[in-house]
Parts: C-alpha cells; sequence; structure tokens
C-alpha cells in the first residue's frame, strides 16, 4: 500500500494538447539503398485527418561522422510541430534535422532514430529528397529514390473479437443484481472513500448490461471491481480487451481506470489512465510513466474520447520488455515500448528491467487529488492470444 505522502499530486505539465484521433495509417518510405559514399532513409508515418506523426531512421553508408545533419523538402503543406532525438528546423517546405549531444556519432553502418509531430491540411505527400550532411541519399546523387508501392502490402488479418476460451470472457450478462457478484467483485484496493461501483441496466456496449463505476477525486478514494480470475499464468504475452465509456476528458492531473497487480513489483499495480489529458501507463512501484510526461511524450499519446464506446487494447509481454497500446485499430505510438529505449517515450519506463507479471485485473477510478468521472466497461477479455475489437 502506498502512503499518503506517496500519493501527493505530481507536477503538472502546463503546456496544453488537443488531438483529433480519426484514422491512422502507417507507410514506410526507402528513399535509396545508397551507394558506400550515401546513406539510407526510413521514413514511418502515422496520420490522422489534419495531423501525421514520423518516426525517421537515418543510416550512414558511408565515411564516420562526428555530428549528422538530415535534411529534406515537403512538398505538401506539412508543418513541424515538436520533435524528439534531433532539433527539427522548417522553412517554407524545407526540414532539416540535427543530431543531439548523444546520437550524434554515426559510424559507417550506424544508424539513428527521431521522431516527429506536424499537421497538414490539403496534401502531406512523403519527402524523397533525403540528403546527409549534404550529401544526397542514394550515393553520388544521381540515383533516383525508389518510391513506395502503389499496392499496400499484405497484412496480418486483424485478431478476432470472439474471446472464446480467454481466462476472462465477460460480458456482464451474468450479473443478476445491482451489485457486482459472480466472477467481479467490488473492491478498495488502498482505501475507500466515496466512489462506488453497480451492474448498469441503461447502459451497455452490448446485451443489456455493463459495469459502472462512479470515480470520485481526493486521495484514498478507491472504487475498483475486481475480476476473481488468476491470471498469473497467462502468456508469455498477456492480451487484454475492453470496451470502455466515460463522461469527462482525462484531466491534467494523474488517474487510472485499470489496475493489475503486478508480482515483479511485489504486487504493486501496473495501471493504464491518463495525465496530461491523454492516455497513458504508470508503474506504481517508482511512478514511471509511458510515455514520457514531456510536451513530445504526451503528444505521441491519445485522449480518450468521452460519450462513446471506445475499444481499448494492450499487449503486456511478461518474458521481455515489450508493450502495446491499441485505441480501436490504432496502434498509440507513445504507448509502445519494445525494448529499445527511445527519448520522450520509453527511456525511463525501461530503467527497470524484469519485465511486468500481472497477476489480476480491476476496473475502476483512482485519482491524485482531483478528477471526478464516470465510467462504463463491458465485453472484457484477458488471454494468451490477441483478442480484436
Amino acid at each position: 500500500m502506498r502512503s499518503l505522502l506517496a500519493r501527493l499530486p505530481r507536477r503538472p505539465w502546463t503546456a496544453v494538447l488537443t488531438a483529433a484521433v480519426l484514422s491512422a495509417s502507417a507507410l514506410t518510405v526507402l528513399p535509396a539503398n545508397g551507394a558506400e559514399t550515401g546513406c539510407r532513409v526510413d521514413y514511418t508515418v502515422n496520420k490522422w485527418a489534419d495531423g501525421y506523426t514520423a518516426q525517421i531512421k537515418v543510416t550512414n553508408l558511408g565515411p564516420a561522422l562526428d555530428g549528422w545533419r538530415l535534411s529534406w523538402t515537403y512538398t505538401g503543406d506539412q508543418q513541424v510541430t515538436s520533435a524528439w532525438n534531433a532539433t527539427v528546423t522548417q522553412t517554407g517546405g524545407s526540414v532539416v534535422a540535427t543530431s543531439t549531444s548523444w546520437n550524434g556519432a554515426l559510424p559507417t553502418g550506424g544508424a539513428a532514430e527521431f521522431g516527429l509531430q506536424g499537421t497538414w491540411r490539403s496534401a502531406d505527400p512523403a519527402p524523397s529528397d533525403f540528403a546527409l550532411n549534404g550529401v544526397p541519399c542514394g550515393g553520388d546523387g544521381t540515383t533516383p529514390p525508389t518510391t513506395p508501392p502503389t499496392t499496400p502490402p499484405p497484412t496480418t488479418p486483424p485478431p478476432s473479437a470472439d474471446c472464446g476460451s480467454a481466462v476472462i470472457c465477460s460480458d456482464f450478462e451474468d450479473q443478476t443484481g445491482s451489485a457486482p457478484s459472480g466472477d467481479w467483485r467490488f473492491t478498495a484496493p488502498d482505501c475507500q472513500g466515496t466512489g462506488t461501483a453497480a451492474v448498469d441496466t441503461a447502459v451497455a456496449h452490448s446485451g443489456s448490461r455493463s459495469l459502472r463505476v462512479d470515480g470520485r477525486a481526493g486521495y484514498c478514494n478507491h472504487a475498483f471491481v475486481a475480476a476473481t480470475a488468476d491470471l498469473s499464468s497467462v502468456g508469455p504475452v498477456m492480451h487484454v480487451r475492453m470496451w470502455v465509456r466515460h463522461t469527462t476528458a482525462l484531466p491534467s492531473a494523474h488517474v487510472t481506470f485499470v489496475s493489475l497487480p503486478d508480482s515483479s513489483q511485489n504486487g504493486r499495480s501496473l495501471r493504464v489512465g491518463g495525465q496530461n489529458g491523454a492516455l497513458q501507463w504508470n508503474r506504481e512501484s517508482d511512478d514511471a510513466t509511458l510515455p514520457a510526461q514531456s510536451p513530445a511524450g504526451v503528444a505521441l499519446s491519445r485522449p480518450l474520447p468521452t460519450g462513446s464506446w471506445q475499444c481499448l487494447r494492450f499487449a503486456i509481454d511478461t518474458t521481455a520488455p515489450g508493450l502495446d497500446t491499441w485505441l480501436g485499430d490504432e496502434q498509440i505510438p507513445g504507448l509502445h515500448a519494445d525494448g529499445v529505449p527511445t527519448q520522450d517515450i520509453d527511456r525511463q519506463w525501461l530503467a527497470r528491467t524484469t519485465p511486468p507479471r500481472p497477476t489480476a485485473l480491476r476496473l475502476g477510478w483512482e485519482s491524485y487529488g482531483t478528477g471526478d468521472d464516470t465510467l462504463w466497461f463491458d465485453d472484457v477479455a484477458v488471454g494468451s492470444a490477441p483478442i480484436g475489437c
């Protein structure tokens, strides 16, 4: 149990961010394989109606560099608004990214990765004229860049929404009273305040029942509904799917609505919630967050829309430091930990080398000073195989 002192509110980041979460797509552009004196750039974009993020990997195919400068031109109306792991400036359509103090050394065959966020209105074609320290990617500048295929490559079929034999597969239609019962129990993990939980027959994602939690602000005001199922043997990757609906936008202060007791933290929780208006993961034992609570990190997450049912999915690797999160069919860039520390995303998160080992699932509300909300949960599933929406 955390002490009252441990729950003091974290210093909020005061900038205001808004994001319209619409559709997202990913496209990898390989402008050139490069010659011995050139370079190669992998440009992967994740975009929605009026914005995008780009992950850029530059591989040096020439002599070793002590400091690098990658330039390109946007031929649409893209505008860079923030960046991480590089200093990015834009003049008109011309963009220049320069190395930081920790990633400037680039040996022959070495690569550096950085990312950026931006906006667009009418057109956002991928750039194709990358140059590293003035040398065009493609070697001598005469090799034309390759273009992305006109036909998208085959994709893996999305996982089925049928949770079948998953350890937890509940639509709450077996609930017979107003209080959670059977495979679900009300709990207040640390201490109980005025928050409540009930079976709701007026609002549901499917069928006629859901779990409703009226969460209240204030320290030690916990209200959760816990599944009785033991999850300690689910894996090696634990897949979780739930439909969630809530009424109040995520606040700037830290809140939690999914709590997973974690044996790798001696029973303290692996938590899903929000901060600075965006979805985040939080590790109770050291208060680490995913993504980092910086402007660039928060911009790579997404808000949790209010007033409608949202499909939230995540995958937790219990044998290695890997974690992924999806809102609907969109993989959220800032809520992805792949074992390679990335500034403003998972560098702090991966400081802990022991992978998580969740043992149970709790759905509800926990704030750390401010923030009321009413939430509904439905069609919840946990298993060892991917579960779709």
